[in-house]
């Protein structure tokens, strides 16, 4: 059965137009302007310090300027906002970090979900995240751990070290710019007041 004329043509026009197809449908090389890499946290900071090294290396291999834009503020909330408002092209990045993935449980009412609008690239580094008890506490694993919260509600204090010893107990807070001496101090910190 041959087939009909109006097919044919359009088969002829498509073989005739295929060595064409190459030349147009070669997508651009990645990035053809300058990249943004948002930063939430201040200039000067780890997370700054390595997105920087980072946008470095990058800017070398693949000959275009990656640009660091620091966005403190809200636990680095206003740096993933603005990175979420932004066009989804790849030329505006977010530097993420352990903050955020806290963040998405911690606050209520964020204005986006960082699984479903911020969308892996790379990973450039690990931060581990650890929960300790004090002795006293009978919890040996995290469901033990909650068990035993909400078995004794007011009972538990809980504590927060990062960066420079900004620790935070129920309300008060204490701040010490001592970066050399911040394991200890953590430690010391931890076994005398988080039980």
């Amino acid at each position: 059965m041959k087939p009909p004329r109006r097919q044919f043509l359009h088969l002829a026009a498509g073989a005739a137009a295929l060595p064409f197809a190459p030349h147009v449908a070669r997508a651009q090389g990645y990035p053809t302007r300058p990249v943004r890499i948002i930063v939430g946290f201040s200039a000067g900071g780890t997370t700054d310090i390595i997105a920087r090294l980072i946008a470095q290396w990058l800017s070398e291999r693949l000959g275009q300027q990656f640009i660091i834009g620091n966005r403190p503020g809200a636990s680095a909330n206003l740096a993933t906002e603005a990175v979420v408002r932004a066009s989804p092209d790849g030329y505006t990045l977010l530097a993420v970090v352990g903050t955020n993935a806290i963040n998405a449980t911690l606050y209520d009412k964020l204005s986006f979900n960082l699984n479903r609008d911020i969308a892996p690239v790379a990973g450039f580094t690990r931060s581990p995240l650890v929960l300790e008890v004090h002795p006293s506490v009978p919890a040996t694993t995290v469901p033990e751990l909650v068990t035993y919260a909400k078995a004794h509600p007011g009972k538990i204090t809980m504590g927060i070290v990062w960066r420079r010893l900004n620790v935070s107990r129920r309300r008060r807070v204490v701040q010490d710019d001592g970066w050399r001496r911040l394991a200890p101090r953590a430690v010391s910190w931890f076994r005398s007041h988080a039980h």
